[in-house]
């Protein structure tokens, strides 16, 4: 234990946030916790009819006390006193408008119940109207701010979504000074900045959401803003030129923070990112490794070497980014909007009579009630899986998109919704399920063959997530769809074991990221293979998938 060093990764997700307490030296997670964000459990500042999606920044402060503290009890003694680093990865793009010292405006008073003063979760689209506007101007404006953005932009992201804000909420346009990204904010949280303009900016965040680019200086231009909307004219020069990779330290513990979470106050905080960027490094992402990160969404993940890229502009994937997942590579991100959601919301739908009708009954104590309620809402994917794995792949005529939030890639469009076709009075919840399963098999599909079509070489995919961990029925389905074999790794915390990563890199445990990933990977828990009768099959199926898109763009254009 003498020798023995930590740093602790923090990986915020959608609903909750996980930290993990990593041996500097072996890459061993020793403690784990995970908090789910208390506001956002309840369904408050959210409006899901209207694609509005709000966290609250106390969420986001309290779960970090709380995961730390836990996580270091649970370590063996002695550990808080050993730890030399510690890095964020967070969800984005999930922006907030501050004040001037760089406090999100829901933490003050008069805004602390508006959700527009909040950070605007990534997968919120209230913003579509605004994408399309940055995506008309963009494209007749001298400079194109979207190539490096696969060329559409999305309202998943940064300036789409503060330009939506800006016109729908006038005290918040009255009051913001600027806007910073979530995983931005956590770090100089914890470092202690009292001036927005101190805050370190991630190279991630920046460059895949927020249009930066060397080639033009950085953020877009003035000009360009004001003429998408007067609202935007004076956040860049209150925002930042200069943006940082995140093996780089932004300062060590402050002290307010340093007793909060019972650290030293020489701990180091590296640079931030987001939450797939360094889960594809936890996973041991290099050129030519597709790394997907599978959960509510996907979001996929490559590097490669800016020579070998050369002045390639990748179609209608969601950036290429110099330095944002690996530094001196390339990093390439892509994904869908929705692939484990779409899971989630058939079993709402089948849980409608648990809640409406059992809950009610009169049959039964209320305590029974509750119990049977809970069992069989736990019970219903797993029974849907067990009985969709029967079912032949081409036993069913039912077809389904998985366009449900929209689509992130390839060509971004959120204004896309799901369909299901092919229904009978014969059809039943597991040949839904089944159909719905092969849709976000069939999305993965689209996702590699743009990259191929772009000339980006693929030779291998590594899986990382609650489901690849959990579900061998999708993943061996990938594999099929993909016809190439998948590796899991062998962690269900890849996010939060990279930011380890950073923070041991940052900390000067290693002298690059990639050294740090060589001695601290998880390796690989399972590879599914691709089995040939079923790749012939879906190779069928796939193309029908195709129409039944073109047949849901269609609809909206």
């Amino acid at each position: 234990m003498e020798n023995q060093r930590f740093v602790i990764g923090l990986d915020y997700g959608s609903d909750s946030a996980r930290a993990v307490v990593v041996d500097v030296r072996t890459g061993e997670i020793v403690a784990t916790s995970v908090k789910y964000y208390p506001r956002w459990n309840k369904g408050l500042y959210c409006d899901p009819a209207a694609n509005r999606y709000r966290q609250h920044p106390l969420d986001y402060i309290e779960v970090l006390e709380a995961s730390v503290r836990e996580a270091l009890a649970q370590a063996p003694a002695g550990t808080a006193e050993r730890v030399i680093g510690i890095a964020f990865d967070t969800t984005g793009s999930t922006p907030a408008f501050t004040d001037a010292a760089g406090v999100p405006l829901a933490l003050t008073p008069e805004f602390a119940e508006d959700p527009n003063a909040m950070f605007i979760l990534w997968k919120d689209h209230t913003a579509v109207g605004e994408a399309a506007e940055i995506n008309e101007k963009s494209h007749s404006w001298a400079t194109d701010y979207t190539a490096f953005e696969g060329g559409i932009y999305s309202s998943e992201w940064f300036w789409a979504k503060a330009l939506h804000v800006l016109r729908e909420d006038i005290r918040v346009r009255e009051c913001a000074y600027s806007i910073v990204e979530h995983c931005d904010w956590m770090a100089a949280l914890l470092t202690g900045v009292h001036r927005s303009d101190d805050i370190v900016r991630s190279r991630c965040a920046a460059g895949h959401k927020a249009m930066w680019h060397e080639r033009w200086g950085g953020l877009p231009s003035e000009e360009f803003l004001a003429s998408l909307d007067p609202l935007l004219a004076g956040f860049r020069e209150r925002l930042f030129e200069k943006t940082e990779t995140a093996e780089k330290s932004v300062g060590k513990l402050c002290p307010e923070w340093a007793a909060r979470l019972g650290l030293s106050t020489e701990v180091v905080v590296a640079g931030s990112a987001f939450d797939c960027h360094m889960g594809a490094v936890g996973a041991g992402v290099k050129p030519h490794t597709f790394v997907r990160v599978i959960g509510t969404s996907t979001c996929d993940i490559m590097v490669a070497d800016p020579k070998e890229i050369g002045d390639n502009l990748i179609r209608g994937i969601c950036g290429q980014v110099d330095g944002s997942v690996l530094p001196g590579l390339v990093g390439l991100e892509a994904g869908q909007s929705a692939f484990g959601d779409i899971y989630a919301w058939f079993k709402r739908v089948l849980e409608f009579p648990l809640h409406e009708i059992v809950a009610k009954s009169e049959l039964l104590d209320d305590e029974t009630k509750a119990r049977l309620i809970a069992e069989s809402c736990d019970r219903i994917i797993p029974a849907l899986t067990a009985a969709a794995e029967k079912i032949p792949a081409a036993a069913s005529c039912l077809l389904a998109t998985d366009l449900m939030n929209g689509r992130r890639t390839p060509d971004a469009d959120q204004r896309l919704t799901g369909t299901i076709a092919g229904i009978t009075l014969g059809t039943s919840a597991p040949m839904i399920y089944r159909a719905l399963v092969e849709a976000t098999a069939f999305g993965s599909r689209a996702i590699v063959e743009r990259f191929r079509a772009e000339h980006v070489r693929i030779d291998e995919v590594i899986g990382i997530g609650g489901i690849a961990l959990k579900s061998p029925f999708v993943m061996q389905m990938l594999s099929d769809v993909l016809n190439m074999p998948i590796k899991v790794c062998n962690t269900d915390q890849a996010c939060a074991l990279g930011a380890a990563m950073f923070a041991a890199t940052a900390a000067g445990a290693y002298a690059s990221v990639e050294e740090a990933q060589a001695a601290m990977n998880s390796g690989f828990a399972k590879e599914y293979r691709p089995r040939p009768e079923q790749v012939a099959v879906y190779d069928e199926l796939y193309k029908k998938y195709l129409a039944l898109v073109a047949f849901s763009e269609q609809q909206v254009h």
